[in-house]
């Protein structure tokens, strides 16, 4: 079995512990889909991320992302957390202060600038947009809407990078009132 060195990274805080996690595989080339799936599932962080050799004319790096369950398209902390190790570890330099991100979401710029502990790293989220509008009576939404007093906009499934449900509610009344049935919705 060959292994693998990783980082375990603290995204958003100076503090151990304190951040959120992220493992990187800086070196992944040869991995295979199931044999990221499996790192990612043992490392039981929210996030895994797997940096290959650029593939796209003018990236810096390509990247996979894995949460424990499946493969990921985007995530901005994964992002963030993998630019900075592969600029501590030299694996990529920023061009004219920009890092070039490829991967299931698109090539991405990371604007960074300072370097060490003073670095900041920002990216452009992939932009959204409307890949379903669910019917009223949806038997995927029931269960997770139950009791929920709704808007006039039905509820609509949005992509860019993961996708989510976004749900219009009558007033902050029904907002302030919800308590949401956490395992209807992730159903």
């Amino acid at each position: 079995m060959t292994s693998r060195r990783f980082l375990q990274l603290d995204v958003f805080s100076p503090y151990p512990g304190a951040g959120n996690p992220l493992a990187v595989v800086l070196d992944a080339e040869g991995l295979d889909e199931a044999a990221m799936q499996a790192i990612a599932r043992w490392t039981r962080l929210p996030e895994t991320t797997f940096v290959f050799a650029p593939e796209a004319p003018g990236s810096s790096y390509r990247l996979r992302m894995f949460s424990p369950q499946k493969e990921v398209p985007f995530a901005g902390h994964p992002s963030v957390g993998t630019a900075h190790a592969v600029l501590e570890e030299a694996v990529a330099a920023p061009v004219d202060g920009v890092l070039v991100q490829d991967g299931i979401a698109g090539t991405l710029p990371l604007q960074v600038d300072g370097t060490g502990a003073a670095r900041t790293i920002a990216i452009r989220t992939p932009r959204a947009s409307v890949a379903e509008v669910a019917q009223p009576n949806d038997p995927r939404l029931q269960a997770a809407l139950a009791g929920w007093s709704l808007g006039a906009l039905p509820p609509a499934r949005m992509a860019g990078g993961r996708s989510w449900w976004v749900v219009e509610l009558r007033d902050e009344a029904t907002l302030r009132a919800l308590r949401p049935d956490w395992d209807a919705i992730a159903a």
